[in-house]
């Protein structure tokens, strides 16, 4: 059941420490797995500048790409919460231009879609609305709807989603969310369903979740 306790655990890999979920069907859809380094015996330049090693200049693997640099290439030690590491880590500079960048998903857009908004809900099959707070999973897997009744979609069965907008915003400038469509599978059937969603009272924080879950819901390419 996705309700259960996400229980984690302390692991210690090559690549540093790790907050790893206990069970892995609780794993995040954002993370990545760690992946294998390049032999060092495969290894005798850096794979960026070219540079020799030697005793003098050391190789370092990128946590991320898990490829060989030399230390000048390989310098910054930069947060990866998609592979949970308890601290920064080495990585070459184009894998932590992307690590700094995705840092801005987890310190803010995934805050957001954890805190939820509220929404008018519609099921498409029985034309049945209700208002419910709808709220992104602990585990990150699931989009809970909570009010009379509790629903869940996860995250990986949905197909599409369309953003639904309410025109322009006052003073000429771009338009605001005002819902969005959903169509997903769901558990145990092949049959696409599809569920409307529409803000309800608070507008300015439903549509914040809206623009969070159009940008991150299919997690990271």
């Amino acid at each position: 059941m996705s309700a259960l306790p996400d229980g984690k655990k302390l692991v210690r890999s090559p690549s540093g420490l790790r907050m790893l979920p206990e069970n892995g069907a609780f794993s995040s859809p954002f993370s990545l797995d760690e992946p294998q380094w390049v032999p060092d015996k495969e290894c005798p330049r850096c794979m960026q500048c070219d540079t020799k090693f030697d005793f003098i200049r050391r190789k370092h693997h990128c946590r991320r790409c898990g490829r060989c640099f030399c230390d000048k290439c390989c310098s910054k030690k930069v947060v990866l919460p998609r592979m949970c590491f308890v601290d920064p880590v080495r990585q070459c500079a184009e894998c932590s231009l992307v690590s700094q960048k995705e840092t801005e998903f987890y310190d803010k857009q995934l805050k957001v879609l954890l805190g939820g908004g509220t929404f008018v809900v519609t099921w498409e099959e029985s034309d049945k609305s209700e208002t419910m707070t709808c709220r992104l999973s602990n585990n990150h897997r699931y989009l809970f709807l909570d009010g009379e009744s509790h629903f869940e979609v996860e995250l990986s069965r949905i197909s599409s989603m369309q953003i639904l907008t309410d025109g322009s915003s006052p003073g000429g400038g771009m338009s605001r969310a005002s819902g969005m469509l959903l169509h997903y599978k769901p558990m145990g059937s092949q049959d696409p369903q599809q569920l409307r969603v529409e803000v309800a009272d608070d507008k300015k924080v439903a549509s914040l979740w809206l623009a969070a879950m159009h940008k991150n819901t299919y997690g990271f390419e």
